[in-house]
């Protein structure tokens, strides 16, 4: 299984798991809270199917990837991907980002620039700022992330069983686009996440990557669910089109937060079709 080294602490490193499937150019998958790289399965068949390299990795404290108490922040995890971006010696990548993993694409290109990047991704995206502030009055209130960290903290299996129901609007979707073994699935990965990392990444969904926008110099492509009910697409995707430069925002209507797994069918043709625009 192959790994790369992004820190340590005490007596253990601190150790991200990522798989590197296929030739071509190379798409890096970052997954979603609290799932793992496996996640994109739906994705990465298509993309290597289409000629791709496909890389997923597990962000610190998920999958099979280490679990440290510590660096669960946007600018630590950005660094984690530009460890592996280094170690992998990656050029015109594609990064395609879900949900939390948006984070990592926005930071990274806010902080590392895009000499390694040619396109990028956001799919169910976190930016720009999800907290409501007296200058951000589309945000979420501040109650809403601590009632989330006291569920964490009370029973985390149990908050897992709600949370899912919402990411995949399973009372809507049951038997059509979701069955219950593939919620039982994404149980069972967020069951074995780290509980600290877990709790610590509630906090960094309220960064504020309004500063790092305006530096995404590559053509952006938005996906988002109309029905999202886990980041409202008024608070997040909505937003981008005016914040980034050469953006186009796709809608997937009747969407959940979950569209990579539940409408895969339509997700999939605009992401190939975004890669294969010159």
């Amino acid at each position: 299984m192959p790994y790369v080294t992004v820190g340590q602490e005490n007596s253990a490193t601190i150790d991200i798991y990522y798989e590197d499937l296929g030739a071509g150019q190379p798409i890096v998958l970052i997954h979603g809270f609290p799932l793992n790289g496996h996640s994109w399965e739906k994705q990465v068949l298509v993309l290597l199917n289409a000629g791709y390299r496909v890389i997923t990795y597990d962000r610190r404290g998920f999958g099979a990837s280490s679990q440290p108490s510590v660096g669960y922040d946007y600018d630590t995890f950005a660094a984690d991907l530009n460890t592996l971006m280094t170690k992998l010696d990656l050029h015109d990548a594609v990064l395609v980002g879900f949900s939390m993993g948006t984070g990592e694409v926005t930071r990274y290109l806010g902080n590392y620039g895009s000499k390694r990047v040619q396109k990028a991704v956001l799919m169910a995206p976190v930016p720009p700022f999800l907290l409501k502030t007296a200058d951000n009055p589309e945000g979420v209130d501040q109650s809403v992330f601590d009632g989330i960290m006291t569920a964490i903290v009370k029973d985390r299996p149990a908050y897992f069983s709600e949370f899912f129901r919402e990411f995949f609007n399973v009372d809507v979707l049951l038997g059509e686009r979701i069955s219950n073994y593939a919620i039982q699935a994404c149980w069972n990965v967020a069951a074995g996440a780290s509980a600290k990392g877990t709790l610590d990444c509630v906090p960094s969904w309220l960064t504020d990557f309004r500063n790092d926008l305006p530096r995404i110099d590559i053509p952006t492509l938005i996906i988002h669910g109309d029905a999202d009910r886990i980041l409202p697409l008024e608070s997040t995707a909505a937003r981008l089109p005016k914040l980034i430069k050469n953006s186009q925002l796709k809608i997937i209507h009747g969407g959940p937060h979950a569209i990579t797994w539940t409408h895969a069918d339509q997700v999939n043709p605009i992401l190939l079709a975004f890669l294969q625009q010159k």
